[in-house]
């Protein structure tokens, strides 16, 4: 059966590679892309080639910094930087729950720099990757994942200076060092289910009017922990998670949310002829 399979992609590989090197307009390179993805990946969905921020040189400097120029993580960066800019005239400090290599954050604190609005970013994270996945969190990952050793993030983020804090140690040991503080924007981005609800938990009633709390892992099926945990936690509250293309969802406190609007009418329709 593998054996199989590698033949069949060989010999598709080999046919996308002999037209490639015909001289094909850009848009039949882009449907043969697609045909090929399809066959490989069934559900994938592809986007048209044509987003102008894929040109924004600032932009890929930045992720190039990251090494994720050519990553996956693009449109989510882009997102992050988009929402930051709903928080411009907030009062209130920062905060990331979840760094890794501190991408996230450096947008983050690049924003903080043009604020009008003197700022502290305020960085959680164990350092040694993620804590051991419970039932809710499925299968996909395992414990010490996305690992990034402390002097790493510091060095990433040394430009920032002293408006940069760090937390070591396992969410939600240290957030009580800043129970005093209000937040203009929050960014987790923990992977599960308790270390996200630990997160929301805290900083949620901590958030500035118009304060955005950004939670990379909503609505992906690699963490349907920490979907349920955001669910869950604002069943009762005014806001709901507006999900995002990429994966994530954020929320803009004091504002107030509705269902989404194909879903409800299909349900609706649903119970209406049923």
């Amino acid at each position: 059966m593998l054996a199989g399979v590698k033949l069949i992609l060989r010999r598709s590989f080999a046919g996308a590679v002999g037209l490639l090197a015909r001289p094909l307009p850009p848009s039949a390179r882009f449907i043969l892309l697609t045909d090929l993805g399809r066959s490989l990946v069934p559900q994938y969905r592809f986007k048209w080639p044509a987003m102008a921020w894929w040109h924004d040189e600032p932009f890929n400097r930045y992720l190039a910094r990251f090494g994720e120029l050519d990553l996956p993580n693009a449109d989510r960066r882009l997102m992050l930087g988009e929402l930051l800019r709903l928080v411009h005239d907030v009062p209130g400090d920062t905060a990331e729950c979840g760094v890794f290599m501190g991408a996230s954050s450096y947008a983050i604190g690049a924003a903080n720099g043009i604020s009008p609005h003197r700022r502290t970013h305020h960085v959680f994270d164990s350092f040694e990757g993620l804590s051991a996945p419970q039932h809710a969190d499925g299968t996909y990952w395992n414990r010490g994942d996305l690992s990034f050793g402390l002097e790493g993030v510091r060095r990433n983020l040394a430009e920032f200076g002293d408006q940069v804090r760090f937390y070591p140690g396992w969410i939600p040991a240290r957030f009580p060092e800043v129970a005093d503080r209000r937040f203009a924007f929050v960014h987790i981005d923990v992977d599960l289910h308790q270390p996200t609800k630990d997160s929301v938990d805290f900083f949620y009633p901590r958030l500035a009017a118009g304060g955005v709390l950004l939670c990379d892992d909503y609505g992906s099926t690699w963490c349907p922990g920490a979907t349920r945990a955001c669910d869950e936690f604002l069943a009762d509250k005014p806001e709901k998670m507006i999900r995002l293309d990429a994966a994530g969802g954020f929320l803009i406190k004091g504002t107030s949310t509705g269902p989404p609007g194909i879903t409800a009418r299909d349900q609706m329709g649903a119970q209406l002829t049923g």
